[in-house]
């Protein structure tokens, strides 16, 4: 149910569990960890690369400072988790579900956050550049002032998300929907241009 799990609807069960773990500052390369419920756990600084989560669960955890280089978070859950600073470069969030979660000056780099599930999420601090975001429930996302930068979008759900001063340029702009959404003040590309004026209804002449 990777790309179909909706907000409210249970996290893949675990088999074993992390609790109130200090991994702050760990480097967690090469680790591989499925089904598995971190619970508190402090990976404040702590460093990834080539890492797998799979089908696991992140509850009030701190990832702030922490830096990840083509690590995988598959079909994971992430509720009540800090990621302040935390720094994502190529890594695959694919089917990850994320509640009541904080993301102030987190940067994400290249990627696949295909199906994410961000509804209502507070971005407006986040940046977004070259990541493929096909089909993420984005609905009521604020990212007001955020940078989504050669971001793919096709086939979002964005109603009701609020781009006003968002830095879009690059990004597939075809499931935006002007109407239903905020984009008072957003910086556009001249191909974007056509693609809004399109999903208005307008008709685009030379």
């Amino acid at each position: 149910m990777m790309a179909d799990r909706k907000p409210g609807v249970p996290a893949p069960p675990t088999d074993t569990t992390v609790h109130s773990a200090d991994w702050d500052s760990k480097d967690l390369s090469g680790e591989q960890h499925r089904r598995v419920a971190f619970v508190d756990v402090d990976l404040t600084e702590a460093v990834s690369r080539g890492a797998e989560f799979y089908e696991c669960t992140f509850r009030n955890c701190r990832f702030n400072a922490s830096t990840h280089e083509e690590s995988g978070f598959i079909n994971c859950a992430f509720t009540r988790t800090s990621f302040f600073e935390a720094t994502f470069t190529r890594c695959k969030f694919v089917g990850s579900m994320f509640d009541g979660s904080t993301y102030d000056l987190m940067k994400v780099s290249g990627g696949d956050w295909s199906f994410v599930g961000l509804p209502g999420a507070d971005l407006r601090n986040a940046t977004f550049a070259d990541v493929r975001m096909r089909e993420a429930d984005l609905t009521g996302a604020r990212f007001a002032g955020a940078k989504l930068k050669g971001v793919d979008l096709s086939g979002a759900w964005l109603s009701k998300a609020d781009f006003t001063r968002c830095d879009l340029r690059g990004s597939d702009l075809t499931s935006l929907d002007p109407v239903t959404c905020e984009i008072a003040g957003a910086i556009i590309d001249p191909v974007q241009a056509i693609t809004i004026a399109a999903n208005l209804g307008l008709t685009v002449r030379e």
